[in-house]
């Protein structure tokens, strides 16, 4: 096995400058395959409320660069337990969302069939259901651990079937996702009725508050989710919005009480051992963003979703 081919070295090239991929990695074209491969996804146009997260992308390769190659927490060295490389930008028709979502559907078929698992950076939670897709086509119906303040398993926006409110209603409804291992982690604020509650119940999805998290803890909120997950093939979709607008003001649909940035790193980092097969990192909206808060805490999400993956690597 060759040895991977890690970030540009800060010792020699100081973090400002070098190349603009996810933490100074190579790009995926410069080392033929990955491991893991990092994926920009620059499209917003399923949202309800604050545009932005078209910009999403670039804003949290910039904020990666401080990253660094041991993780402490997971005790790895991700980039060199794995080959991790920046496969760039799935480009997709901005005004039509259908075409938006077959083409990102096909572009994660393709970067995955060798084995390469993805770590997605959007936009915005439309395309979670493309990606769902593509991991289900070649793992079986997933287990999904979903970090969001909002359910997002509305049924339509406007008639609208495809929007970044309703993506797991439509995996659920396609058969993508593994009913007996569904939750949602962070959820809170006002819905529309409590109906809303009943019918995500119906489609097979449990429900950590945020509430619950600040009242049990990582350690318990962590231990119940490896439980709920067990052996299946897990993908995780971390909405920045799960975290409190104290921790991530640059989002489209901010919501106060939140977890903190520590909470969601935490609780990811319990996660070590679940066979992961994907993740994305999805809402982060730049022009609502102040001082970088909001990219800074989504390459760190995004970080430490690459150590899990590469945790199966070593």
């Amino acid at each position: 096995m060759s040895v991977p081919r890690g970030p540009v070295d800060s010792s020699r090239v100081p973090r400002f400058a070098g190349p603009a991929t996810f933490a100074r990695l190579p790009r995926l074209d410069e080392v033929g395959r990955a491991d893991v491969a990092v994926v920009g996804v620059p499209f917003d146009s399923g949202v309800s409320y604050r545009p932005g997260a078209r910009f999403g992308p670039s804003a949290v390769r910039e904020a990666s660069r401080l990253l660094r190659p041991y993780h402490p927490g997971l005790d790895v060295s991700p980039f060199a337990a794995a080959q991790v490389a920046d496969a760039g930008d799935i480009a997709c028709n901005p005004f039509d969302i259908r075409a938006a979502v077959e083409t990102i559907e096909e572009a994660a078929s393709g970067l995955t069939e060798n084995g390469t698992r993805l770590v997605t950076v959007g936009g915005d939670h439309t395309i979670a259901l493309p990606l769902l897709r593509a991991a289900a086509a070649r793992h079986g119906p997933v287990a999904l651990l979903h970090f969001d303040a909002h359910l997002d398993t509305w049924d339509t926006y406007f008639g609208a079937e495809y929007t970044h409110g309703t993506p797991f209603r439509r995996a659920a409804e396609e058969g993508v996702l593994d009913t007996e291992a569904l939750c949602h982690v962070g959820i809170r604020g006002p819905l529309y009725a409590k109906q809303d509650l009943e019918e995500d119940r119906r489609l097979g999805f449990g429900i950590v508050t945020s509430a619950d998290v600040m009242r049990r803890g990582v350690d318990e909120v962590a231990d119940a989710l490896r439980a709920r997950i067990g052996g299946r093939p897990l993908y995780v979709s971390v909405d920045i919005d799960v975290l409190d607008p104290a921790h991530a003001p640059g989002t489209g649909t901010p919501e106060a009480g939140g977890l903190t940035s520590r909470e969601l790193l935490e609780i990811l980092r319990g996660l070590a051992g679940c066979d992961l097969v994907g993740a994305d990192v999805v809402e982060v909206s730049p022009p609502y963003d102040h001082a970088e808060i909001t990219s800074i805490a989504a390459s760190h999400v995004a970080y430490d979703l690459i150590g899990l993956l590469a945790l199966t690597e070593r």
